[in-house]
């Protein structure tokens, strides 16, 4: 394949005094050039791939050209929704998880197009290291490290779920899932790539199952035959008050709808896994440009469009919204098919939930330890983190990250659903400023590439919005980091205190400490390199293999 951005000539043609002149900057210690040291092997197909953001369940031969979405759908979007609803209505939630989604897609798509131009081992760690100055880049360690606990979030989750049918075993079922999950990130990538896939597989079945479940007992079509409309948006109505100013109803709906970004968020977060993967996966830029295309219809079939039928099947003011087994009784959802007397179904979608819970655990497992690994890799952490078995797994950083998903265990002693809100506090704010930094990654990127005369519109991926896009998920990141929690400084808790700010110094202290140990600066335009350590699309990309059959080229067409 010919590459085809302008990067080729510059390729054969640049000089020494251009690498010389890269070595001899304050950000020096920084090594771009790391494919000596990086192991892991592309191992992922495009059926892996896009698993974070498709479907696909036809026949198998077709797997490689439909597409799928679950990797990351896990109880935030299954269970957060009764929460969500209760507390800002069903237009105040659907508000909140439009917002978030525009943000979270603003940084995808940003991602996307710089993991176009460089699908190397790191990923945003690393792309603000390279382009906007290495000490941001040790800062959003924090994320990595905040990331690890999406892990025990999904576990504290699952295991609420399974006290459904069994609250005397909490520690023998959390143990296992721990080991599950760890030993499938061990064995390999390929055993990962298969355990998604089938995972994403059930998921997104019981997703569309769900919504049109929803629509069937929302017009009428369930046991009791009462058809609903949208009778609950105008009782008890289509805002619900946080309570915090019941003396101004309409800043009280304001509150409400902002309340629950956190919640929407974590249904959101970690997306980004479809480019984190890309030093493992074949023909990296061509399908992870597939999959990212495709992103904007997933966030607004399976997470609007499932808000939006939540909302009209279950009111706001349900008790069982907040009163029931655990969080499983909090899932509209399920609300909606038990008082609507449909029997079985609740059960098994509640069994759908825990392997939701673990894929989900399973991919923010696999996605903290290769940024890890990416930035060791760079002299950014450990030397001894960069260590691989022969089938290229980064085994030392999937054991160190590995480690937070036994925390889970603290939901033991402590309730779960106590733990679990902890956690993820603590996760959505790791995941705000990872976002943040995206974009603030993409906009250098995008300056750099205008002054050193990259045409981006013939990456594999780039987005004609751009950078308007990046902007706008930027402002809206610090908004979010500024606001999440803020229902603490009406009923002050110094637990919820800490969990909901504890981050933003330890961020810029992060931030700080490289800086000023490794006396770093901010990359100009002229020094930033789009070259070195990349390898070109010659060297990642294969033919594609065009569809055959009436079904692929319907799947193709599509999707």
């Amino acid at each position: 394949m010919e590459e085809g951005y302008g990067l080729q000539e510059r390729r054969q043609t640049r000089n020494v005094t251009h690498v010389e002149l890269l070595q001899v900057n304050s950000n020096s210690h920084l090594p771009l050039d790391v494919a000596s040291m990086d192991h892991v092997k592309r191992r992922l197909k495009q059926r892996h791939i896009q698993i974070c953001k498709s479907l696909n369940v036809l026949p198998l031969n077709l797997f490689d050209h439909f597409p799928k979405i679950a990797g990351t759908l896990g109880t935030g979007l299954f269970l957060g929704t009764g929460g969500a609803i209760h507390t800002a209505g069903p237009l105040g939630a659907l508000i909140a998880f439009a917002l978030v989604g525009s943000v979270a897609y603003s940084s995808l798509c940003s991602l996307g197009e710089m993991t176009s131009l460089a699908p190397i081992s790191g990923s945003f760690p690393h792309f603000a290291s390279r382009w906007v100055d290495p000490a941001l880049g040790f800062a959003v360690m924090i994320h990595i490290a905040i990331l690890r606990f999406y892990v025990p979030v999904e576990i504290s989750g699952a295991q609420i779920l399974i006290s459904m049918w069994d609250s005397h075993h909490a520690a023998v079922y959390t143990v296992v899932i721990c080991i599950v999950i760890c030993a499938t990130n061990v064995f390999g990538v390929i055993y990962f790539g298969e355990t998604e896939f089938a995972f994403s597989i059930l998921k997104l079945i019981m997703i569309i199952g769900l919504i049109i479940v929803g629509l069937v007992i929302d017009l009428g079509g369930a046991p009791n035959h009462q058809r609903l409309g949208f009778q609950y948006w105008s009782n008890p109505g289509v805002f619900a008050g946080s309570g915090l100013e019941p003396w101004y109803p309409a800043l009280d709906d304001f509150l409400g709808v902002l309340s629950v970004i956190t919640q929407a968020a974590f249904a959101y977060q970690g997306m980004e896994i479809v480019a984190v993967a890309a030093s493992e996966t074949q023909n990296p830029r061509r399908n992870i440009a597939k999959a990212i295309r495709r992103v904007f219809y997933r966030i607004l079939i399976f997470y609007i469009l499932g808000v939006f039928i939540a909302g009209l099947i279950v009111p706001s003011n349900n008790p069982q919204l907040l009163v029931g087994t655990g969080i499983f009784a909090k899932s509209p959802f399920v609300i909606a098919m038990q008082n609507s007397g449909i029997r079985v179904l609740p059960a098994v979608v509640n069994a759908g939930f825990i392997t939701s819970a673990f894929s989900a655990g399973n991919s923010f497992l696999f996605c903290s330890s290769r940024i890890l690994y990416g930035l060791a890799l760079r002299k950014q952490a450990p030397r001894f983190l960069t260590i691989c078995t022969r089938k290229g797994v980064p085994i030392v950083a999937v054991l160190c990250s590995s480690v937070f998903a036994f925390l889970s265990l603290m939901s033991i002693s402590s309730g779960a659903e106590t733990v679990f809100n902890w956690f993820q506090h603590l996760s959505v704010m790791g995941g705000f400023f990872g976002w943040l930094s995206i974009n603030l990654t993409y906009i250098f990127f995008y300056r750099g590439l205008q002054y050193q005369g990259i045409e981006r519109q013939k990456l594999h991926y780039y987005n004609p919005l751009q950078p308007w896009l990046s902007i706008w998920g930027m402002v809206w990141c610090i908004l979010f980091i500024l606001i999440n929690g803020f229902t603490v400084f009406w009923h002050f808790d110094a637990s919820d205190f800490l969990t909901s700010y504890i981050n933003i110094p330890l961020f810029f202290g992060l931030f700080l400490f490289w800086k000023v140990t490794r006396g770093t600066v901010v990359w100009k335009t002229d020094e930033m390199d789009f070259i070195t350590g990349i390898p070109s699309c010659e060297e990642t990309e294969r033919p594609e293999i065009p569809p055959k059959g009436f079904w692929q080229h319907v799947a193709a067409a599509l999707f």
